[in-house]
């Protein structure tokens, strides 16, 4: 007998393989058009003597490696923090006095999109998208799921992963024109954001 748990898991649980097959399905589709037209042209490339089968098989060998390679560094299908620390020993959380400003930029970091940890996901605490693993999870409104909007303050402040820990607005100028002057991006307010403001280079 299956042990008691509540209803919304086992949602959670049938949605994520739902997606899962809905996305393994659409994948196998794709592959079959995509290898249609490939082996198209490679029989038209051969019959008008472009090219010959030792030439593609050695280069499909040095194409699959590298291939392979930016599979491995990449992940498939999934994002994850890279790299990962421990965030019950993680000691750069920035230090800002969020309370003094959420009047006004209302908690808008919370509606930014980061990849959780392996230590996220196994403590089975913090949830994530599941049409989208390992993205932190957000409600319709675009807040992360785990804030109460009634104050803006996080309900699992003690799991809350590294990002969210680390995270320092100071310089970011999606949210603040000038931090110091207290003057908010207007661009906060929509509806889209942070959808509509491009983000910040890379460092």
């Amino acid at each position: 007998m299956a042990p008691s748990r509540p209803d919304i898991e086992w949602n959670d649980i049938a949605g994520a393989f739902l997606d899962t097959h809905s996305r393994v399905n659409n994948a196998l589709h794709k592959t079959v058009e995509t290898a249609s037209f490939l082996f198209s042209l490679i029989e038209i490339c051969r019959e008008k003597g472009l090219i010959s089968i030792e030439e593609l098989d050695a280069r499909q060998r040095i194409i699959a490696d590298r291939l392979e390679a930016q599979v491995r560094n990449d992940g498939v299908g999934v994002k994850l923090q890279d790299p990962e620390f421990d965030k019950y020993l993680f000691t750069g959380e920035a230090e800002i006095d969020c309370e003094s400003r959420l009047n006004l930029c209302h908690a808008a970091c919370c509606k930014l999109t980061f990849a959780l940890s392996k230590q996220d996901i196994q403590e089975r605490v913090v949830h994530w998208n599941l049409s989208d693993p390992y993205l932190i999870a957000h409600s319709s409104d675009g807040y992360c799921v785990h804030l109460d909007k009634s104050n803006c303050h996080c309900t699992i402040r003690e799991h809350r992963p590294v990002p969210c820990r680390a995270y320092d607005c100071r310089n970011e100028k999606r949210i603040w024109i000038d931090f110091e002057k207290r003057i908010l991006n207007p661009a906060v307010n929509s509806p889209d954001w942070p959808r509509c403001e491009p983000a910040p280079p890379s460092a």
